[in-house]
């Protein structure tokens, strides 16, 4: 199922049964995904090997969802470390968001991506390629903020409520939609498709990273 989803949107994917698989593997991938529980060697210590060996994107699925599971895979080195289950298109979403974050050019500190733009977390604006300030609402630019730094994560209308709470008396959820709307609008090359502020149906929105 995961193999089906990921080749859907674009990956090149080889499924493995096992550890004793994948260290047999002549040509290293991007990206691997790896479960904790595998048959044989766990996921953590693949984590281990493959992060000594060739320094890939690592990205850990699995059920164990302990914190302690959480800090050892992410002090192994895995980029990111995602508990099922977990929606599909947030799991693409978040393997993107791993793949861009390695392979991106590096920020001068304190400035976040935004798809083209970048968001300054000292001046707490959006500015564009040519380093322009763009006009933003101060809402607007709390849910920019909300965005930018939860890469690949679906924010639900009430996450979004909680982190850029309303200015204007207006709590109930729905108006978080009109506020993405007008975002949109001022952001996106094409507000009926965007791209960078996402609509995951029946979860809330999604900036992909």
């Amino acid at each position: 199922m995961l193999g089906e989803y990921l080749a859907s949107v674009g990956h090149a994917v080889t499924a493995l049964a096992d550890g004793k698989t994948l260290r047999a593997l002549r040509e290293p991938a991007e990206v691997y995904l790896l479960d904790v529980n595998l048959p044989g060697e766990d996921g953590l210590g693949l984590a281990r090997w493959l992060r000594e060996s060739c320094d890939p994107a690592i990205v850990m699925l699995t059920a164990a969802g302990d914190v302690v599971d959480r800090i050892v895979g992410l002090e192994i080195g895995a980029d990111d470390y995602i508990v099922k289950p977990v929606a599909m298109p947030e799991l693409g979403a978040r393997i993107e968001a791993v793949l861009r974050r390695r392979g991106a050019e590096r920020l001068p500190e304190g400035t976040l991506a935004f798809g083209r733009y970048r968001f300054d977390l000292a001046a707490f604006g959006l500015t564009d390629e040519t380093g322009a300030r763009i006009a933003l609402q101060p809402m607007e630019t709390d849910l920019v903020a909300a965005f930018a730094t939860n890469p690949g994560r679906v924010l639900s209308r009430d996450d979004l409520l909680r982190l850029a709470p309303p200015r204007d008396g207006e709590t109930y959820d729905r108006a978080i939609d009109h506020r993405i709307t007008r975002l949109r609008r001022k952001l996106e090359d094409d507000p009926a498709h965007p791209q960078l502020i996402r609509t995951v149906r029946g979860g809330g929105y999604l900036f992909p990273g």
